[in-house]
This record gives C-alpha cells, sequence and structure tokens, in this order.
C-alpha cells in the first residue's frame, strides 16, 4: 500500500471513529446532523480525518437513519432501541457503508466496526457487531461474498 493510500485509510478509520462520537451524541440528545457536523469540524483531531468521509457517513446515517434500523431491526435478536447506544452506532455507520460505499470491500466495513466495537464497546459487542454485519454483508452485497477469495 502507498502512502497516499495508507493516509486515506487511516483517515477513513479516524472519519468513523469521530462519526462514532457523533452519532453516539446524536442518540442521546436529537441533534440534528447539520449541527454535529458543524461541532465536530472544530474538533481537535478533525485535520486527520478525511472531512468529506466523514460528512458522508454523517448526513448519511442521520439522514436515512429510520431505514438503517429498519434494516438492521430484522437482522437482530432484539428491539433497535434495546441495543447498546456504542453498538448501535457502529452497526448504522457499518450498515451505511455497506449499503452506499460499494468501492470499500465489505470484509473492510466489518472489520472497521468490529475494531471500534472493541474499543469503546462492552466486552464482546464486537462479536455481536460482527455477526449483525456479516448477515447483512450477506444480504446486501451477496455477490461480494460469495466471490471466491484471492
Amino acid at each position: 500500500m502507498g502512502k497516499k493510500a495508507e493516509r486515506s485509510s487511516r483517515a477513513r478509520s479516524l472519519s468513523r471513529r469521530l462519526a462514532l462520537q457523533a452519532l453516539y451524541q446524536w442518540q442521546l440528545t436529537g441533534q440534528s446532523g447539520v449541527e454535529l457536523l458543524d461541532q465536530y469540524a472544530s474538533d481537535e483531531g478533525y485535520p486527520q480525518v478525511d472531512a468529506d468521509y466523514f460528512a458522508g457517513i454523517l448526513r448519511g446515517v442521520t439522514g436515512a437513519g429510520e431505514s438503517l434500523d429498519a434494516t438492521l431491526g430484522a437482522l437482530i435478536d432484539r428491539p433497535v432501541a434495546q441495543l447498546d447506544p456504542i453498538e448501535h452506532a457502529v452497526l448504522l455507520i457499518g450498515a451505511y457503508e455497506l449499503k452506499n460505499n460499494l468501492d470499500i470491500p465489505y470484509r473492510v466495513v466489518i472489520n472497521e466496526a468490529v475494531e471500534l466495537t472493541k474499543s469503546f464497546g462492552g466486552i464482546d459487542g464486537h462479536k455481536y457487531v460482527n455477526g449483525v454485519l456479516d448477515k447483512l454483508a450477506a444480504r446486501l452485497r451477496a455477490t461480494e461474498v460469495q466471490a471466491p477469495k484471492e
């Protein structure tokens, strides 16, 4: 991986991390995506993120939250409202990326979600997130999931 690709990958990872914080806050406060975008754009770590990617996740998830929750609701073992807020935010990010960012391999989306959950979620939350996003990837990206591994 070249330096530019490595920086881009790191910037996207940081974007997801910041989006997780913003979406956690969104769940608790109900602030709009625009308000959160303005607030987090002044975060000290913001210059290291991919600003467009962060904005895309934040706008996408806050704009399609109900639809994403309905998609997730069909795959989980409890009502969406009973999900831990961190796991819920990570699942929303993962669902959004699997649906809308087809240029990112599904394995990368799932791995990033698992890593976020390991860092910020409950003890075994990453296993739950992995299982849900595996099921979602099989539905949304069946051709990619079933393709032979290189």
